[in-house]
C-alpha cells in the first residue's frame, strides 16, 4: 500500500527542486528521501524522476502525478493552518518569481511595508526573465507582463498599461524630432535585445493601426535599461507608460513624441497554479501589489492632470497678459495720432 508520508515527501522535492533542498527545508537526511521515493516508485510502478548529477526533473507520469496529489496536500496543509491560527491571519513561506528587473520599476520599499503588515510571511524572490515552471519549480506566484499565452494556470490582471514613445531633448536637439510615425525609420531607436536586426512597432494611431519598421541602433533585454538609455540622449524608445516616472516628464528628462500614438495595451499579472483553495498569504501579497499599482497609476494621472491644467492656466495668463500689452500700445499710438 502507498505510503501517503512518501507522497508527500515527493511533493516538497519537486517543489524544493532537488533532493538537498528538501532535506533542508524538512531537516531530514537527503539519502533517507531519495530511498522513500525510491520506495513510492516501485510501490506505483512508473518512474516519477529523472535523476543526474546535475538536475532532477519529473518524468511525464510523474508531473500528472504531481498535480493531482499537490492540490490535495495543500488542502490539507492550508486547513492544519486554519485551526492552528484561528485569527485567519496570513502565514507560511511564498516563493515568488518576477522579471529580473522588477524591483527597478517596483519599489523595494513595497515589501518593508508587506512584512510590517504580515508578519508571519515568508518571502522568496526569485528574479528571472524566463518563464518559470511554477509546478517544477515550487513557485507559489508568478508575476508576469504582456499578453499571456493561453495555460492551464490562473492569471489575474493587475493592471494595464499603454505604450508610448519618449526621448530625451538632448537627443531631439542633435538630431530633431519626427512629426510622423515613417519618420522613426531615419531616427535611432532603442529595442529589445532579443530583437531581429529590424523591429516592427505597431501602434495605434488617429487613422487606426499603423505600423514602422525600425532598425535599432542599441539593443538592450530589459524595459528598465531601454529607459535609463533614452534618459541618457541614445535614442527614441517604446515604453510602458507605467514605467516612466512622472518626475522624468516634469523635469524634461523625457518628452513624448508623437502623443497620438500608443501600442496595445499591456497588462501586468499575477500569475498561480489552480488551486480550489488560494493560501491567505498569496491572496494578501495579490492584493496588496493590485492595491499599490491602481493607486500609483491613479497618482500619477492626477499628477499629470494637475500639471497639464496649470501649464494652460500659466499660457491663458500669458496670452492674456500679451493681449493686454497689445490693447496698451494701440491707445498710446491714439493718442500720438491725435496730438499730430
Amino acid at each position: 500500500m502507498v505510503d501517503l508520508n512518501d507522497i508527500w515527501l515527493f511533493v516538497h522535492v519537486v517543489r524544493a527542486g532537488s533532493f538537498a533542498a528538501a532535506g533542508r527545508r524538512l531537516a531530514m537526511p537527503s539519502n533517507t528521501i531519495s530511498r522513500r521515493l525510491q520506495a513510492l516508485e516501485v510501490e506505483l510502478g512508473v518512474r516519477l524522476l529523472q535523476r543526474s548529477t546535475r538536475q532532477l526533473n519529473m518524468t511525464a507520469a510523474g508531473r500528472e502525478f504531481f498535480e493531482r496529489c499537490a492540490p490535495g496536500l495543500e488542502d490539507i496543509e492550508h486547513a492544519s493552518t486554519s485551526l492552528t491560527d484561528s485569527s485567519g491571519e496570513p502565514s507560511g513561506s511564498l516563493r515568488v518569481a518576477a522579471p529580473v528587473d522588477f524591483f527597478d520599476n517596483f519599489s523595494i520599499e513595497w515589501m518593508h511595508e508587506f512584512m510590517r503588515l504580515y508578519p508571519k510571511v515568508q518571502l522568496e524572490f526569485v528574479l528571472n526573465d524566463g518563464r518559470a515552471d511554477l509546478i517544477a519549480e515550487g513557485i507559489d506566484l508568478a508575476f508576469r507582463g504582456g499578453v499571456l499565452p493561453d495555460s492551464s494556470l490562473v492569471a489575474r490582471k493587475l493592471v494595464d498599461s499603454y505604450r508610448g514613445l519618449v526621448v530625451s531633448p538632448r537627443y531631439l536637439e542633435h538630431f530633431g524630432s519626427p512629426h510622423t510615425l515613417a519618420d522613426l525609420v531615419n531616427h535611432a531607436c532603442l529595442a529589445a535585445s532579443q530583437a531581429p536586426q529590424h523591429t516592427t512597432w505597431k501602434l495605434e494611431g488617429p487613422q487606426g493601426p499603423e505600423s514602422v519598421r525600425v532598425n535599432p541602433r542599441l539593443c538592450i533585454n530589459t524595459a528598465q535599461g531601454q529607459l535609463r538609455a533614452a534618459r541618457a540622449g541614445l535614442g527614441i524608445a517604446l515604453l510602458p507608460t507605467m514605467l516612466v516616472a512622472a518626475e522624468d516628464l516634469r523635469n524634461g528628462t523625457l518628452v513624448h513624441i508623437l502623443p497620438d500614438y500608443q501600442s496595445d495595451v499591456m497588462g501586468l499579472y499575477a500569475v498561480y497554479a489552480h488551486r480550489r483553495q488560494l493560501p491567505t498569504a498569496v491572496s494578501a501579497l495579490i492584493e496588496f501589489f493590485a492595491d499599490k499599482l491602481v493607486r500609483g497609476i491613479a497618482d500619477k494621472g492626477e499628477q499629470v492632470c494637475q500639471e497639464h491644467f496649470a501649464r494652460e492656466e500659466d499660457a491663458k495668463r500669458d496670452k492674456a497678459g500679451g493681449a493686454e500689452d497689445v490693447s496698451e500700445l494701440q491707445k498710446l499710438e491714439g493718442v500720438e495720432k491725435a496730438v499730430i
